[in-house]
């Protein structure tokens, strides 16, 4: 790639090195939904998308060709096409599919190449394709259980045998259940996702997985068998120990679309043939985690080898829907990193625990070599105690453990089927013999994101804070945005998952995840319009309506068209949006949002014995009446953006209104807040809730507060993703820096001096003497306080982005805090983009890379040796440098 620089005697030489490199444009990572390949599409026009690369600067799309066909051999022959396109733009992201009627169930075959605005023309892309997902009257497969009413929680096994005639030439399985499921073709699991088919909000949507099965069946005999788990369908969820929230009965659907070479196709489905029994799974939960007894095993059950006896009985058919199943929305939770132990050592009370060295989500993998009837038991921990004992007072009720019984005298590799735990420690009770490190190790589980985001600094606090971050965000998303992955409740909280959105886009790819989250966020909301406390929605009917968690409905969608250009989800979100938006004015007097519970900026800063009121405490509708504004602001301009000319006329009155109540209200004439907190004054001002003339003195006293506490933060889940934007954008950046690089208590740096591997709950859930916070609520792994990520990329980094999905972006460092370098990359829809910058004394030096197909403004501190302070440059690599005054 050629490098542009803007200091031509220092980079001459790179300049004729680079003019070296070949010309060439390649089209890449093609999508369908925002996804590779995806097996179930359901829409009648999926959206394209793909990345250009070339080493040619100042690169755009000029015009793209696309072709779809039935076959690979079609498409590549360029005959029997289903659909092409040839068009001038400039337009690689979310193009819809506009051809002939798609097929329920068929697979197309797609490819694209453009022509860039120097000519140049690429080579055809490599062929991706999409599959259509089934419709409800396509399902001939019937749901079968146990019993018609499920009442043990032993792990159900099903099977059945099949005899096929003929040479099979492709095969595709489309596999769910209520319930958790693992599926098998003659002994070999189907697919590599874990926890199938997820947690969604199930009486509305239960999505099936699409399994390419042709290597699995053959001519001949076939097994087909599944074992089912509790899961959160029929496990224990939520604050009241409910068990059966969605169903009391677990079932498996499961059917198979074989094609034979000689053309003719024949349907395997779950029915009444198939038989039923009872595996070595005794009791597996969400919470509680698995009892599994390898005595009771039923070797080569799921193969031809094996032969039904007297304990298999029919299955029972139940009369379940079809209309609420639907294709995979978002990525599936599969296996990641492997950690094997840092130590293992017994504490002071004489437990033998393993530690892996970072807080994580999962489960541990043991090999024993025992007796019969030896029993191991897997108790898992977040920390330790002060006196370097294992701790687990704040699972609460949840017993996070596995226990194995080995069942004859070969080593046995054990590990979980239907449950995750959270965890950093594991101990480890009746291991026969010494625990050796090859005999253990941790295995992540969490959705199978793209990890599109990286930063690093000078500082290894700040990228220790970074990894504690991601590892935080890996952790809580497992198939949807939980608070926490350890206690008994990993719930799907919407307060936290609308503070950390915009650092969790910096992260990862995360458009597919919430996509799906907010299908059920849409159709749990509330005929009122209130969103309750948590998606999919498991607590009763009046949680609901909290300001800063309800705002979700709102805020996700629009940081999804930020980041993603995903004009097609806010279409999709918009009533559900407007629904919120008037829920909130159904409430109001004189536009004044100040009845009803809500959560207020939970966790702020609180002392334990605080008699000279220095406990941050805001108003709550003070906080409800910002959000309530910023939910109106995004509605505007979300009808704005769709063409809704009288809603955006109408709600940007209505955002005047609300503004002038809240000052009216909360604002003295001097312009105090009522609350004279972090928070209040930094969400006053994020939302722009004050006059003009009033903002920066505003700034100005939320600095006095902040020198007051010896620059702590004192902010909570609301204010804390604020807070630095608000010091930075009212000319109070060295403050800001002063906060993020605070190492004691209350700050972002203190859990990480004290030993954090990811993002704490509270800002002292260890103590500066060791002791924990209150147990009841004090979790170890609860990404809301690590949407300072946000701030760190938009501002040390200097990534912003000045059109949706990165198209035009501006990169503008801020330097502070004795930072003397920042590296940081961003995989946005038009491919990566990264920059690099240095401080020498007074000598900037900064590297941009920007993809194809997009643009940049650079804005420089000092003084450029170019002449200019902003300069926008188009794809490539540039070189810039400056003297700081």
């Amino acid at each position: 790639m050629r490098v542009t620089t803007y200091l031509l005697a220092l980079f001459a030489s790179i300049m004729i090195h680079q003019s070296a490199i070949g010309q060439v444009l390649k089209v890449t990572d093609l999508r369908v939904e925002r996804m590779t390949n995806p097996e179930a599409i359901d829409t009648e026009m999926p959206q394209m998308s793909w990345i250009l690369e070339s080493d040619v600067p100042n690169t755009k799309q000029q015009q793209v060709e696309i072709r779809v066909a039935k076959s690979q051999k079609d498409l590549v022959a360029n005959k029997n096409l289903v659909w092409t396109l040839k068009k001038t733009t400039a337009t690689s992201i979310n193009v819809n599919y506009v051809g002939a009627a798609l097929v329920a169930g068929e697979q197309y075959f797609w490819q694209v190449r453009v022509i860039d605005n120097h000519g140049n023309k690429s080579a055809w892309s490599t062929v991706n394709y999409w599959r259509m997902g089934i419709k409800s009257n396509q399902w001939t497969a019937k749901w079968i259980s146990a019993a018609p009413e499920d009442s043990t929680s032993r792990s159900p096994l099903f099977r059945n045998t099949y005899q096929l005639s003929k040479q099979v030439k492709s095969a595709t399985a489309y596999v769910t259940a209520r319930g958790l499921y693992e599926a098998f073709i003659n002994g070999q699991r189907l697919g590599n996702a874990c926890l199938t088919p997820g947690w969604t909000s199930y009486q509305h949507q239960l999505q099936y997985q699409v399994v390419d099965v042709s290597a699995h069946l053959h001519k001949g005999v076939n097994v087909i068998g599944a074992t089912l788990g509790d899961g959160w369908y029929k496990g224990r969820i939520g604050f009241n120990n409910q068990r059966a929230f969605y169903g009391n009965t677990r079932a498996l659907l499961l059917q198979i679309k074989v094609v034979f070479t000689d053309g003719s196709t024949q349907i395997l489905g779950t029915d009444q043939h198939w038989k039923t029994s009872y595996g070595p799974i005794l009791s597996s939960d969400i919470y509680d985690g698995e009892v599994y007894d390898a005595r009771l095993e039923k070797k080569d059950w799921n193969t031809a080898a094996y032969r039904d006896s007297a304990d298999w009985k029919p299955v029972y058919v139940a009369d379940f829907t079809y209309e609420n199943l639907t294709g995979m929305k978002g990525p599936a939770v599969m296996k990641h990193e492997i950690f094997k132990p840092q130590k293992i050592f017994k504490t002071p009370q004489g437990d033998l625990v393993v530690d892996f060295g970072q807080n994580l989500v999962g489960w541990a993998e043991i090999t024993i070599d025992g007796a019969p009837g030896t029993q191991v038991t897997l108790h898992h921990a977040e920390v330790l105690d002060k006196a370097g004992n294992f701790y687990t007072t704040n699972l609460r009720s949840a017993k996070q453990e596995n226990t194995y019984t080995v069942g004859d005298n070969r080593k046995q590799l054990f590990s979980p089927h239907f449950s995750f735990q959270g965890f950093r420690y594991v101990k480890v009770t009746g291991y026969p013999g010494e625990l050796l490190p090859e005999n253990i190790q941790a295995v992540t589980l969490y959705s199978d994101m793209e990890e599109t985001g990286t930063f690093a600094t000078s500082n290894p606090l700040i990228n220790q804070l970074q990894k504690n971050i991601v590892w935080g965000q890996k952790g809580n998303f497992v198939d949807v945005p939980t608070d926490c992955p350890q206690r008994d409740e990993r719930l799907g909280w919407t307060g936290d998952a609308q503070a950390f959105f915009n650092t969790a886009a910096f992260n990862m790819d995360v458009q597919g995840f919430f996509r799906k989250w907010l299908v059920d966020l849409k159709a749990d909301q509330h005929a009122n319009g209130s969103i309750p406390f948590v998606i999919p929605n498991v607590l009763n009917p009046g949680d609901a309506g909290a300001a800063g968690w309800a705002d979700v409905a709102t805020i996700i969608p629009w940081g999804m068209y930020t980041s993603f250009a995903d004009t097609a989800l806010l279409r999709q979100q918009y009533p559900s949006m407007q629904a919120w938006v008037n829920f909130m004015s159904s409430k109001s007097t004189n536009n004044l949002w100040n009845t009803g519970f809500h959560f207020g900026d939970w966790l702020f800063y609180r002392p334990d014995d605080d008699n000279d009121g220095r406990a941050a405490v805001t108003d709550k509708y003070l906080i409800a009446q910002c959000f309530y504004a910023h939910s109106v602001d995004i509605l505007v301009k979300t009808a704005t953006l769709l063409g809704r000319q009288e809603d955006a006329a109408h709600y940007r009155s209505l955002l005047e209104n609300v503004k002038h109540a809240f000052q009216k209200e909360y604002l003295t004439p001097n312009g105090r807040l009522i609350s004279s907190t972090q928070t209040a004054y930094v969400l006053a001002l994020q939302f722009d809730m004050l006059p003009d003339a009033l903002r920066q003195q505003a700034a100005d006293r939320l600095v006095e507060n902040i020198k007051s506490y010896g620059t702590h933060l004192t902010t909570g889940f609301l204010g804390t993703p604020y807070l630095c934007h608000v010091l930075s954008r009212f000319g109070h950046l060295a403050v800001a820096y002063e906060l993020l690089l605070q190492e004691s208590y209350p700050s972002w740096l203190y859990p990480v001096k004290m030993g954090a591997t990811t993002i704490w709950e509270r800002w002292d859930g260890i103590k500066p003497d060791g002791s924990f916070q209150t147990a009841a609520m004090n979790s170890y792994n609860h990404y809301a306080y690590g949407a300072i990520g946000d701030w760190m990329y938009k501002n040390i980094a200097g990534i912003s982005a000045l059109e949706p999905a990165y198209k035009k972006v501006q990169i503008a460092p801020q330097l502070g805090g004795e930072l003397s370098r920042c590296e940081a990359s961003l995989k946005t829809p038009y491919g990566k983009l990264s920059t690099s910058w240095t401080l020498a004394g007074k000598q900037f030096k900064l590297q941009v890379n920007v993809p194809a197909n997009s643009s940049a403004v650079v804005v420089l501190p000092g003084i450029s040796t170019s002449g200019k302070q902003t300069i926008e440059v188009g794809s490539g690599v540039h070189n810039f440098a400056s003297t700081l005054p």
